[in-house]
């Protein structure tokens, strides 16, 4: 008698949410911290000197993430004022304990050669959205903070310790010291609880525990090219921390082919079914200078953690798409409109202004309805009170369009349309008027500091608006206008995107940086009055359309 075949079913996995696409966050969004709270995935990110500080973005699935704007929106939680290029927002971490949101961050003073006047600050908030209270100061040691709440009940602050000293490395470790979120203030001693490996630089500090081993990942090699993710790991949370035998947990260092490169300043998620993510930090070059236009970008990778107690990435390498997590619907959100018709009694959150946050002094959206009224601030070198209502570039190539109404009475006043980087890298579109009295279009240019006026001028005189345009397409960036947004005039010049990267804003006497460049690509609304009257340019659309690279 012969007995029947058993076959055994095969075992099915769980649905996954989906592919993550790398950089899951595009443009110039770096230093990801992410957070799971329940179902909703958090990430914040380094906002520099741009308004709102802190880039707040949310996710159901780790796929698909929506904008939330941003946490500092007001001067009483962040003040930027006359923070120089690349310095104010470093590196912000999102934590959550017993139904409070924690956000601490630096608000970078100054930076020259070894110097750092970096304070650091805590503010909290039941929800995501807030409101945030008051900040808290802590130490100015060092950048980079975050906080490890222990399952015994305390909390640890974590930062770099940065060493002015000649002779020293700058560099100087990773201090942690207790904080009581009773009082809201440190306590105890600072110790230095890991020095790093030979590679330097070490940075951004994140603790996890798991089991029993507390989990120090931090960045090493800078936030360029040379960067990675180094694990260490200890039984007690102020170490000693021995170091991950297998090398780096993530760099693109070794892979000059990749797609994502800087690879690095990373932090991790647990997701609700067991596995684990991890958000780090990353740049695209464009061929063929190899600049990274679109700034410091953020990627996310999947971690496998080893028999003996390692969480590791695939290879270390990073990739530009990862199986979305098991057992998380797909979660997807309404996509912003591609044109923005200042309709909403607030800017959406695609926008940023630089060094001062929205306030009806100098931007409103009510003292003309439908319009976007931006009044003319300071120069373009100015630190104190630019008006620059601006997004970031997110695409290799897109148009940017605005229509603007702008009746200028004075040489010293002018509005238009910037592909920005910083006060000392920016291609501008401008409305003006002449010595003749004639209103004209024309494009001005600064590179390192250095302003030079490029291509034609176009009479404007007697047009009732004028309708600007950029064209990016990789390095190439055109402007042209029109007066009745239809039938465009060229303004006559090609002009380098390449130059509005981190890789160019970057100024060296010697060996020691002067001017960091930590911010990408910015396309924008802009408006000057020199002579102090604050005349407006009412805005009365403006849309961002991606386009395919040529």
């Amino acid at each position: 008698m012969t007995s029947p075949r058993v076959t055994s079913s095969p075992v099915r996995e769980e649905p996954r949410s989906g592919t993550i696409r790398n950089p899951v966050l595009t443009g110039f969004y770096p230093d990801p911290s992410i957070l799971r709270v329940d179902d909703d995935y958090y990430m914040a990110t380094s906002t520099f000197e741009w308004y709102p500080g802190v880039t707040l973005h949310h996710s159901r699935d780790l796929v698909h993430w929506r904008s939330l704007g941003g946490a500092l929106t007001e001067t009483r939680l962040l003040d930027l004022t006359g923070r120089r290029d690349s310095a104010g927002v470093w590196a912000p971490a999102l934590s959550h304990r017993d139904g409070l949101f924690f956000l601490i961050y630096t608000n970078v003073e100054s930076y020259s050669g070894n110097f750092w006047d970096s304070p650091n600050y805590v503010t909290t908030a039941p929800d995501i959205t807030g409101p945030w209270s008051d900040p808290v100061p802590l130490h100015a040691r060092g950048f980079d903070p975050s906080l490890f709440h222990d399952d015994d009940g305390r909390t640890w602050m974590l930062s770099t310790a940065m060493d002015w000293r000649p002779g020293h490395d700058a560099f100087g470790g990773i201090v942690a010291q207790e904080f009581s979120v009773r009082d809201m203030k440190l306590v105890g001693e600072p110790r230095i609880i890991f020095t790093g490996t030979e590679v330097g630089v070490t940075e951004a500090p994140h603790i996890y525990k798991r089991g029993d081993w507390y989990y120090l990942m931090t960045a090493e090699g800078g936030t360029k090219w040379e960067h990675q993710v180094t694990v260490a790991r200890s039984r007690s949370v102020t170490g000693p921390y021995e170091v991950d035998p297998a090398g780096p947990t993530l760099t693109s260092r070794h892979v000059p082919e990749a797609v994502l490169q800087k690879a690095g300043h990373a932090s991790m998620v647990e997701t609700q079914h067991g596995e684990w993510y991890l958000a780090h930090l990353t740049g695209r070059p464009l061929p063929p200078v190899g600049r990274c236009v679109l700034g410091r970008e953020t990627a996310l990778q999947k971690v496998e953690w080893t028999r003996d107690g390692w969480p590791r990435v695939h290879n270390a390498e990073p990739l530009p798409e990862v199986p979305g997590p098991r057992g998380l619907a797909a979660h997807p959100w309404p996509q912003a409109p591609e044109t923005d018709d200042f309709d909403d009694a607030e800017l959406r959150p695609e926008w940023s202004t630089l060094r001062r946050p929205v306030d009806p002094s100098w931007v409103s959206l009510t003292e003309r309805p439908g319009f976007l009224r931006v009044r003319g601030g300071q120069s373009p070198s100015g630190l104190h009170k630019p008006s620059l209502v601006a997004r970031r570039l997110q695409h290799r190539a897109c148009v940017f369009e605005a229509a603007m109404e702008f009746a200028p009475e004075d040489f010293r006043q002018m509005a238009g349309i910037t592909a920005y980087y910083n006060t000392r890298q920016w291609h501008y579109l401008y409305v003006n008027r002449d010595d003749r009295g004639g209103v004209f279009a024309g494009v001005l240019t600064s590179d390192r500091g250095c302003i030079s006026e490029v291509g034609r001028r176009i009479s404007v005189e007697g047009w009732p608006r004028v309708f600007l345009r950029a064209a990016v397409d990789g390095v190439d960036l055109s402007f042209a206008v029109s007066s009745d947004g239809s039938t465009w005039a060229d303004m006559g010049v090609r002009l380098d995107m390449s130059l509005l990267s981190d890789e160019y804003a970057e100024e060296r006497f010697g060996n020691t940086p002067t001017m960091w460049g930590f911010t990408g690509a910015f396309l924008g609304l802009w408006a000057h009055d020199m002579t102090g009257a604050g005349l407006p340019a009412d805005f009365d659309s403006c849309s961002y359309r991606p386009q395919s690279p040529s």
